[in-house]
């Protein structure tokens, strides 16, 4: 099991678009993958698990994979959330 904490740094959070690109991404491992907002675990490839969470810009998460591809997983979708899932501020 791996689990890594990043910033969400986007500028609208983890609306709509971010979320189906994240959950995009998370569907292409095998791992079980989760993303952890307070005290709510929700599955990383559910959109309406992603959105229930209302993460708004300057959150802490954790993302946690567990499975045979859990380091590429949880390494991806770190890099993707730093990136700020290449928005340009609004």
């Amino acid at each position: 099991m791996v689990e890594k904490t990043v910033e969400i740094t986007n500028p609208i959070g983890l609306h709509a678009r971010p979320a189906a690109i994240f959950v995009q991404t998370a569907g292409k491992f095998t791992s079980n993958i989760w993303l952890i907002k307070e005290n709510k675990k929700v599955n990383a490839k559910s959109i309406m698990g992603l959105m229930s969470l209302a993460i708004p810009k300057g959150t802490t998460v954790v993302i946690g994979a567990e499975g045979e591809d859990e380091d590429f997983a949880v390494h991806e979708l770190v890099e993707l959330i730093q990136s700020g899932f290449k928005e340009f501020e609004y």
